[in-house]
C-alpha cells in the first residue's frame, strides 16, 4: 500500500441503532486507496452492522459514509446506483445462488449494472474466475465446490464490475487453516496487483496478522473504536488491557 495514497472511504460520526438500542456511536475513520483495512472486535460489537451501513444495507441514525467523495447514506436513485457499481461485496457464507452455475452467479451483477450482450458477460465472468484461480469451474454448481472454492467464486462475483473497493464479511469463516491461508494470499495478491481496497470484517487472528495493513477495533461496552493501527503494533505496544488480550489471545480474568 502507498503511504501517500488518498482516502477512498471516510466514515464520519456514524451512529447506528436498532429502535432504541444503540449499537455504535459517533464512529469516525478513513480507509486509503489500496489498503487492506480490517474491522474487528469481540462478539456482538457491531462489526457486520458497521459494514452493512457502509454498503447501504443499514441506514445509520446520523453520520456520513463517503465513498470516493459521495455519501452513500443520503444517495438515492442513479447516484446510489453509481456508487454501488464501484464497490463489490462478498457476503458471509458466500451467498451464491444454488440454482445457478458460477458463471450465471457472476453474470447477475453484470445484468443489473450493464447492457452488455450475454457472450461479453460470460467472457468477463470467466476472466474474473481465472484471476481468483477458478479457471474452468464456471459451469459447476455451487454444491459442487468446496468451501474455499465458494469463497473464491464469491470474490470473483464481487469483482465483476472491476470495483475499486471490495467488502468481505468473515471471508475465512468455516475454512480449514490451509484453505484460509490460501484465501489470505489471494486477497493480498489482488490488493497489491490490482490496487483494490479491501474492507474486511473478521475476528480470525491469523488472517488479521497475515493481511491487514491497518485495523480498527470496536468495543461492545463503549460502542466505539478503542484501537486503531497496525495489528502487530497493537499486539506489542497497546496499553489497553482488552486490546492486548485480544491480540495475544489471552483469556479474560474474572
Amino acid at each position: 500500500m502507498d503511504d501517500n495514497a488518498k482516502s477512498i472511504i471516510k466514515v464520519e460520526n456514524i451512529t447506528i441503532a436498532y429502535d432504541d438500542f444503540v449499537v455504535l456511536k459517533d464512529i469516525n475513520f478513513e480507509v486509503k486507496q489500496g489498503e487492506i483495512f480490517v474491522i474487528l472486535g469481540g462478539s456482538g460489537c457491531g462489526k457486520s452492522t458497521l459494514l452493512k451501513s457502509m454498503i447501504s444495507l443499514i441506514k445509520p441514525v446520523t453520520g456520513k459514509v463517503l465513498i470516493d467523495g459521495k455519501d452513500i447514506v443520503t444517495a438515492q436513485g442513479n447516484e446510489l446506483r453509481d456508487i454501488l457499481s464501484g464497490i463489490g461485496v462478498m457476503y458471509q457464507n458466500s451467498a451464491l445462488f444454488g440454482s445457478m452455475n458460477i458463471i450465471e452467479n457472476i453474470c447477475l451483477v453484470l445484468e443489473e449494472f450493464t447492457n452488455l450482450p450475454k457472450d461479453a458477460m460470460e467472457l468477463i465472468a470467466n476472466m474474473r474466475l481465472k484471476v481468483v484461480g477458478l479457471e474452468g469451474a464456471g459451469y459447476k454448481m455451487p454444491s459442487e465446490l468446496s468451501g474455499g472454492m465458494k469463497k473464491r467464486a464469491a470474490i470473483a462475483r464481487a469483482m465483476a464490475l472491476d470495483p475499486k473497493i471490495i467488502f468481505l464479511d468473515e471471508p475465512g469463516a468455516g475454512l480449514d487453516p490451509i484453505t484460509s491461508a490460501q484465501l489470505d494470499e489471494l486477497i493480498r495478491k489482488l490488493s497489491r496487483s490490482l490496487n483494490i481496497t479491501f474492507v474486511i470484517v473478521t475476528h480470525e487472528l491469523d488472517s488479521i496478522f497475515a493481511i491487514a495493513d491497518r485495523v480498527i477495533m470496536l468495543d461492545k461496552e463503549t460502542k466505539s473504536i478503542i484501537a486503531t493501527g497496525n495489528p502487530n503494533e497493537l499486539r506489542d505496544k497497546s496499553t489497553n488491557p482488552w486490546v492486548k488480550q485480544f491480540f495475544n489471545r489471552q483469556a479474560v480474568e474474572k
